[in-house]
């Protein structure tokens, strides 16, 4: 049917964590939007979760911006975007509000005094860059993307580096599928 139809577009909702060759799929399949969200702000959140530790290390928990336990105190005192998601408690509940899949921690990055952290922590590492040796403890891929000259070792463009690694596998999947498409022509 869809052959027969070519000014017809499809979108996949919720294509987040698929293994690429699914993104390959969808594409060929005649998905042309491929709704992402979750994967996203779940890789923004662990650069910025590993930029938090790396600073602790690096400046000392005295200079430290502390974003992590800004964000967990945050979604403690304001429940609202995640206690009907979660009906974990404890642990698994702390587990849950910081890393899972669903990340519904992104409803809270831009919160106030969420916002007001993590411009610290950007203030801070501008001010004193992450050396390369503590960076690679937590972000490998970023610290051989500045060892190249590809970014630079800002936490801005640190952060960027790993969201676009998520951007990488949908961009994959529409450049092989129209290659292929213009090889059959």
């Amino acid at each position: 049917m869809v052959e027969s139809q070519p000014h017809l577009v499809y979108e996949a909702h919720s294509t987040d964590y698929q293994n690429p060759a699914a993104y390959h799929s969808l594409v060929q399949d005649h998905f042309a939007i491929l709704k992402v969200g979750p994967a996203l702000t779940f890789a923004l959140r662990e650069a910025l979760f590993a930029l938090d530790q790396a600073e602790k290390e690096w400046l000392g928990p005295v200079q430290s911006a502390h974003l992590r336990d800004t964000i967990e105190r945050v979604m403690r005192e304001e429940p609202d975007y995640w206690h009907s998601h979660y009906h974990s408690h404890g642990h698994q509940q702390y587990l849950d509000c910081s890393y899972s899949l669903s990340d519904r921690i992104r409803y809270y990055w831009t919160h106030a005094s969420v916002q007001k952290a993590q411009h610290a922590l950007f203030d801070n590492l501008v001010q004193q860059p992450l050396p390369t040796t503590l960076l690679s403890q937590y972000l490998p891929n970023q610290v051989k993307a500045i060892t190249q000259n590809q970014i630079k070792n800002t936490p801005a463009d640190i952060v960027i580096h790993k969201v676009m690694e998520v951007m990488e596998m949908y961009a994959q999947a529409c450049f092989y599928n129209s290659a292929v498409s213009k090889e059959t022509i």
